[in-house]
């Protein structure tokens, strides 16, 4: 019988990349990912690491906290921190699980989240009894649109109206796999 998303954390390995759960050592890169507006320009107001200030925090509590709900991992390129992918929204009876990622702004455009999610979605299909995976990204992230195209995703809903923490509703784009 295959594993549930969240019953162990998972070490992922490609050809570059590297999934695995964050550390201690950790702190210093993903308080740069937190701090910078550039990644969150498309993102909702209230992911995990965005409940605290300060990364140590953000860490000691991600496993105890957050593996009920979601799971959130660290990509990794040899030693160096990238970003962040995240596993949420599980729902057990429909075997459906939806993903996110977020890198920091000096690996843009290098393939990483592609190859990142590529691993996930591997991952889910093969070791977890995962069937329908689903994404939603901001309208106007092209970039992100494009990482979700070339792992196969399609576009199913332009432009829904949704609560993400801002002012105002935010135009969502939802994508399935």
């Amino acid at each position: 019988m295959a594993a549930k998303p969240f019953a162990e954390i998972p070490v992922l390995r490609g050809e570059e990349l590297e999934i695995r759960a964050l550390s201690p050592a950790d702190a210093d890169a993903l308080q740069g990912l937190m701090d910078s507006p550039a990644v969150y320009r498309y993102l909702p107001t209230f992911l995990f690491e965005k409940k605290y200030t300060d990364a140590r925090q953000v860490i000691g509590r991600l496993y105890d906290e957050c593996l009920k709900e979601s799971l959130i991992l660290g990509i990794y390129k040899g030693d160096s921190f990238c970003g962040l992918i995240e596993l949420y929204g599980f729902r057990d009876e429909i075997h459906k699980i939806s993903v996110g990622y977020r890198l920091l702004p000096r690996w843009w455009g290098q393939g990483i989240a592609s190859k990142a999610l590529g691993l996930m979605i591997h991952w889910l299909y093969e070791q977890t009894d995962i069937e329908i995976i689903t994404a939603s990204t901001m309208a106007e992230n092209r970039a992100s649109a494009k990482v979700l195209t070339k792992n196969g995703f399609d576009l199913v809903v332009r432009a829904s109206k949704e609560d993400w923490g801002y002012e105002e509703p935010t135009p969502a784009d939802k994508w399935i796999r």
